[in-house]
């Protein structure tokens, strides 16, 4: 089972903070600063925090930028992911991903269930990495931001978490551009 190793060091990384909505401000954005909240209690870094609206090539082009901004380690977008037309922050992420985290959406579907049974099935989540970035796509609901971050990104972004975490692989998600 997972647990937290205490004798190791904490290392903290920083997050950008993306929130797709057509009609949500930061005044009113609760499930921006959900996880705003928390990757701060847990110790870690706001890198940055935006607003976009829900167009896939605003919201590619937003994640492309802070892929190349190497003040960022991680993304985690909210909003966008259900199944209505406008609905595209899913397709963004996969435009941009060089690999997914397949089970990012399982887990978080599983995580769901537990919280609001079958109608988790009209909640999609993804994550990915590019360029040696995390990439995290949640829904916008402050519920499933809670959900997504206590259960899975909490502990997959402490390096003291056991048996394996995503910051102890960070430094090796670029080794397949090094030059043998």
């Amino acid at each position: 089972m997972s647990r937290i190793d205490e004798s190791m060091e904490f290392i903290p990384v920083r997050i950008a903070v993306l929130t797709v909505s057509d009609s949500r401000k930061m005044v009113d954005d609760r499930s921006g600063q959900v996880l705003v909240d928390r990757l701060r209690e847990a110790g870690h870094t706001l890198a940055d925090r935006k607003i976009i609206p829900d167009e896939r090539a605003e919201i590619a082009a937003q994640l492309r930028a802070w892929i190349a901004d190497t003040k960022v380690d991680v993304v985690i977008s909210t909003g966008g992911t259900g199944l209505t037309g406008r609905d595209v922050t899913v397709e963004a992420h996969r435009d941009v991903y060089e690999k997914e985290i397949e089970a990012f959406g399982t887990v978080f579907t599983m995580v769901s269930m537990q919280k609001i049974g079958t109608s988790a099935v009209q909640s999609r989540a993804t994550g990915g990495v590019a360029g040696g970035t995390y990439l995290f796509a949640l829904p916008g609901s402050p519920g499933a931001c809670k959900d997504g971050w206590d259960e899975i990104l909490l502990k997959q972004l402490d390096y003291r978490h056991r048996p394996c975490n995503f910051v102890e692989i960070m430094p090796r998600l670029e080794e397949h551009l090094r030059r043998k």
